[in-house]
């Protein structure tokens, strides 16, 4: 299986369809959203897959957000997603939230922890788990955004 994994997009279209693109081109499985969506019409562009989302910070509106979501018939997990995928347990936020952040990377639950917030592109693992920010798709330079094949763990940060 392989994950799209982005974060950041701040509602900025132009960037995230440069992203859904790449996301094409490399035929995704399945999407994770790590928050900061920032607008309905970001969600409508991960239509093409199943995909995930979180809240982040500047996602004020998160009733409109969620309706979106669901809408497309797409999973929002609120600010703190669970997921397991191809026999691997994942953990989805935003990461703004610091001690749930750090919370959820020493578990030691999860094979997997993404998050954004930082727009910045950062991998490492901490035991068995690996930590993944896959950077922004907006106010980044470069704006980059991240695949994981799984069950393997082989994980590529994509500039765009």
């Amino acid at each position: 299986m392989l994950l799209g994994i982005v974060s950041d997009t701040h509602g900025h279209v132009a960037n995230t369809q440069r992203a859904i693109r790449m996301l094409s081109s490399l035929d995704v499985d399945q999407v994770l959203h790590c928050g900061d969506i920032g607008s309905e019409a970001i969600v409508k562009l991960f239509s093409a897959w199943p995909s995930h989302f979180v809240f982040g910070n500047v996602d004020d509106d998160q009733a409109t957000l969620f309706a979106a979501i669901d809408a497309c018939g797409q999973q929002c997990h609120g600010r703190f997603g669970r997921l397991q995928l191809a026999g691997r347990r994942i953990a989805l936020l935003h990461g703004d939230e610091t001690s749930r952040l750090r919370e959820a990377i020493a578990s030691g639950e999860f094979d997997l922890v993404c998050y954004g917030h930082t727009h910045q592109p950062e991998q490492h693992r901490e035991g068995d788990t690996l930590v993944l920010n896959p950077g922004a798709l907006y106010r980044a330079q470069p704006h980059t955004m991240a695949i994981v094949r799984l069950p393997e763990m082989e994980l590529t940060h994509i500039p765009l």
